[in-house]
Order: C-alpha cells, then sequence, then structure tokens
C-alpha cells in the first residue's frame, strides 16, 4: 500500500487579513513534513475583490515556496461563482480534488486549528491505530496534553447544539462542528453528489450520512484557539442552525443513499482517541 496523500478544502470568505498568514504557517509546516502528501485547496467563496487579491496572491506565494523546495505538497486557487457558503464550497473543493487522493478533508480558514495540529491529524491518517477508521474528526474537548481556548458563551451554544444534534441524528459525537475532518475518499465519493448542505449544517449531514453507510468514525482532541473575527451572529445563527437541524432530518429520513464505498475489516478493537 502507496503512501496516502490528503486534499484538504480550505472554504475562504473575505478572508483576506487572516488567510494570508495562515498560508504562509502551513507551508512552514509542511516544508518540514514531507509526508503524507498534503494537496491544499483554498476556495474563495465570492469574496470581496480586496479580499480575492490577497487570498490569491498568499496561495501562488505559498505554491512557489513548494516549488522552490521541490516539495511534493502543493496549493491550488479554486473560486466558486459566488457566495453560497462554507458547506458549498468544501463540496466545490472536494470536486477540485486530485482523484487519486486517499483522504478527503475540509480545515477552517482562521487559523483557529494550527498547521501543526492540522499536520498531527495528517499524520495519524497513515498511523497502524487509523487503518480502519473512515473518519478522523477533530474535537474541542479539553482533556489532559490538549488546549483549548473558547469563548464562555460560544462553548455553551455549542454543547447545546451538539445535544439537540445527539436528539435528532444518535451521532454520539462531542464536537460535531469542530473545523477540521478527514474522511476516506472511497467512503465520500459515493456520498458527494447526495450532499445538500450549503452552510454550517454540512459537518452534520457528511455524519449523518456516512453513519448510515456504516462508516467508523475517531474523534481526535485537537489543540484549538479562538482568534475572534468569526462570522457567526450569536444568537441568530443559532436559531437557524436549531431550525436547519430539523429540515435536515426530514430531509435525511426521505433520501435513499447509493451503496457504500468498499471498507478494510474491521480489527477486535477501535484505537484510542488522543495520539500525538
Amino acid at each position: 500500500m502507496g503512501a496516502p496523500s490528503i486534499s484538504v478544502v480550505i472554504p475562504a470568505y473575505n478572508e483576506g487579513q487572516r488567510l494570508p498568514r495562515f498560508v504562509a504557517s502551513l507551508t512552514h509546516v509542511a516544508l518540514g513534513q514531507p509526508t503524507p502528501r498534503v494537496e491544499f485547496l483554498v476556495v474563495d467563496d465570492g469574496s470581496a475583490p480586496e479580499h480575492a487579491t490577497l487570498q490569491r496572491a498568499s496561495v501562488e506565494q505559498a505554491q512557489a515556496r513548494l516549488s522552490a523546495a521541490g516539495s511534493h505538497h502543493r496549493f491550488t486557487y479554486v473560486a466558486a461563482p459566488r457566495n453560497g457558503g462554507k458547506g458549498s464550497a468544501i463540496r466545490l473543493g472536494w470536486r477540485h480534488a486530485s482523484t487519486d487522493s486517499t483522504w478527503l478533508a475540509f480545515l477552517d480558514a482562521d487559523g483557529a486549528i494550527s498547521a501543526d495540529e492540522l499536520f498531527r491529524l495528517a499524520r495519524l491518517s497513515d498511523a497502524p491505530e487509523a487503518q480502519a477508521v473512515d473518519v478522523l474528526a477533530g474535537s474541542r474537548i479539553l482533556m489532559a496534553g490538549r488546549r483549548v481556548v473558547r469563548n464562555l458563551g460560544r462553548h455553551l451554544q455549542g454543547r447545546i447544539f451538539a445535544t439537540l444534534t445527539d436528539m435528532n441524528f444518535g451521532l454520539h459525537f462531542y464536537d460535531t462542528q469542530c473545523g477540521v475532518k478527514l474522511i476516506r475518499a472511497r467512503v465520500l465519493h459515493p456520498l458527494l453528489d447526495v450532499l445538500r448542505e450549503e452552510r454550517w449544517l454540512l459537518d452534520v449531514e457528511l455524519l449523518a450520512l456516512l453513519k448510515r453507510q456504516g462508516a467508523r468514525c475517531l474523534e481526535v482532541p485537537i489543540d484549538w484557539e479562538d482568534f475572534g473575527g468569526s462570522k457567526v451572529i450569536p444568537g441568530l445563527d443559532a436559531a437557524r442552525m436549531f431550525w436547519g437541524l430539523l429540515k435536515l432530518r426530514r430531509r435525511l429520513d426521505h433520501l435513499t443513499l447509493p451503496a457504500p464505498g468498499s471498507r478494510e475489516p474491521l480489527p477486535a478493537s477501535l484505537p484510542p482517541t488522543d495520539t500525538r
């Protein structure tokens, strides 16, 4: 079996101030970690021209650095025709991903999940304990050895949302909305034509469909820091998401899924959740 490759979509909407710093950090860490091979697809989700210019320039500069160093990693810029939301941008990026990628992933553009943490998950994707896992999902759960810096109000809102999500879908996830997930390409590909959520509920839709397909998921505690500047509107977006959960459940209840992708045999026990 060859070394895995990962296509990571970074949806970006008016991130001209934060994204260049994050792309530079990802490039710096990538140059020091040649494997697994990572393809970053920055999807501009209809940003304003002044932001789009800065975002595109940061990607071009990153690719130039990688090319000059002879790195197998790469950056690609994809421009959406209009603003469609986080979910729409992620799905567009996956459509542009390399066809030979072992994993398809997404990562928030705000830098709350550091480049080091992303590459820790990337290394875990090739570790023996992850061979029988179909989904590696970051989780903002505070435990020994991990650092989570988060506004109390957003934390409480997140816990309420997680409870309602579990009541509707029975996912048994601590944190469905953490902004980094890796999914085996062979498991995700059959679902690409089924996914419909354009904004914040793509995470829930994706996990619910993967569960119905029998996918094996592993939450991995990660370091996470809220740097501010979130596009989430307290109260309003919470109400939208709660209402969206009900609509999503009704839609999925009437959805016929395609045949699941092939998987490796399941071992006697799943791996522990925290691998450093």
